[in-house]
């Protein structure tokens, strides 16, 4: 018996001891816990100060009291980044990399290309007006305007004629293999692979953005007249990328629907309303048999298409293909890409632009019919 009370004295004994360490243990890793949370404390105060310090030392001017003036020039199509690396090696900046990021802080966008005479007096507020109102020496020698709905011949022929170029040696600049391989380098986001697919038959074609551009030379080269479309284009796409994301959504794709809304839609037109049409037929397996695909394949402009024209054998021809085309038939502006990324939600088929340019939307066959013998006659 007593046997037994020594076991269990002993085992008490034992299990009071292991507490005992246990608890020991316990307060030597809180120990060690402690120091290391108040030593990474003070380490991230540090950093975090000497960071502070750093940022708020950068924002200022590089020299507050300077009276020196600084020419700088902005060469046509300069990211943020780059103009953040001229300012800092002309000395007009403290650093390039916290002037990117507070550009893109306070959404600052549209700086202009020139020569500018700056100060280190300046502060970043005052750097930023500057490149947006354009306080430039230069004054605008020429203005390119370029409509909605252009083709890159068309395109070709307006710089052709703003510039006193040949259209033909133009034109086939604008197709040069290497040109375009080192504007694809330049706008990797905007010029995909895509592009280079087969039976594309201009890879820029609907990507030099319709809008009036400001050059400041009478005769700039075709490189900076596209840089300075593509940075356009880049800068208007951007500002989509959700709702691309959302509606899984390429870049190649968007541009290739829009251009479609593009060349159907009217002044009148809801656009939405069309890209409705588009998308209803797409998801019943239906072709999309727009005109303006018809005559792109054709490769020429006419008032009306007739029936014996749908019969080309082309991959652009979407009475002859499912789907879109290989690629853009045009350059679409804003509204028709915010068309092709949000439609109207209809149970529309068929649409059809008047005379008038109205556009008549049904939902039937039957109903597109009696709409285009009343309004349209002699398609032969």
């Amino acid at each position: 018996m007593s046997d037994e009370k020594n076991i269990k004295k002993d085992k008490k004994q034992l299990i009071r001891e292991k507490l005992i360490e246990h608890q020991s243990e316990a307060r030597v890793v809180r120990k060690i816990v402690f120091i290391v949370s108040v030593l990474a404390i003070l380490l991230i105060g540090a950093v975090g100060g000497g960071g502070y310090y750093y940022i708020k030392e950068a924002l200022k001017p590089v020299d507050e009291n300077s009276k020196k003036t600084i020419d700088v020039n902005i060469p046509i199509g300069s990211s943020t980044t780059g103009i953040g690396k001229i300012l800092e090696d002309n000395g007009v900046i403290r650093d390039a990399r916290i002037f990117k990021y507070y550009v893109k802080f306070k959404n600052e966008a549209g700086f202009m290309a020139g020569d500018y005479k700056m100060k280190p007096s300046m502060t970043l507020p005052e750097i930023i007006t500057s490149l947006k109102t354009g306080k430039v020496m230069q004054d605008v020698v020429m203005k390119i305007t370029i409509p909605e709905g252009k083709q890159l011949k068309q395109i070709a022929g307006i710089i052709a004629e703003k510039t006193q170029q040949d259209q033909e040696e133009i034109f086939k600049q604008l197709n040069d293999k290497d040109f375009i391989t080192k504007m694809m380098a330049k706008y990797p986001d905007v010029l995909t692979e895509d592009i280079l697919k087969e039976n594309v038959k201009y890879p820029l074609e609907g990507y030099l953005f319709p809008a009036t551009y400001p050059f400041y030379s009478e005769k700039p080269t075709v490189e900076e007249i596209v840089t300075v479309m593509l940075t356009k284009t880049k800068e208007v796409i951007g500002e989509f990328r959700g709702q691309m994301e959302e509606r899984e959504m390429s870049t190649h794709e968007l541009m290739t629907m829009a251009s479609l809304i593009e060349e159907e839609a009217t002044q009148k037109a809801d656009r939405d309303k069309i890209a409705s049409v588009f998308y209803n037929r797409m998801e019943e397996g239906m072709m999309l048999q727009t005109d303006p695909t018809v005559l792109y394949a054709h490769g020429e402009h006419k008032d009306r298409v007739f029936y014996k024209d749908l019969e080309i054998d082309d991959p652009y021809n979407t009475y002859k293909i499912m789907g879109l085309p290989p690629g853009p038939i045009a350059n679409p502006g804003v509204m028709s890409i915010e068309a092709a990324l949000a439609p109207a939600e209809t149970d529309f088929f068929y649409f059809l632009a008047t005379s008038t340019g109205d556009v008549i939307f049904t939902r039937t066959l039957a109903d597109h019919n009696r709409e285009v013998a009343k309004h349209i006659t002699n398609k032969e």
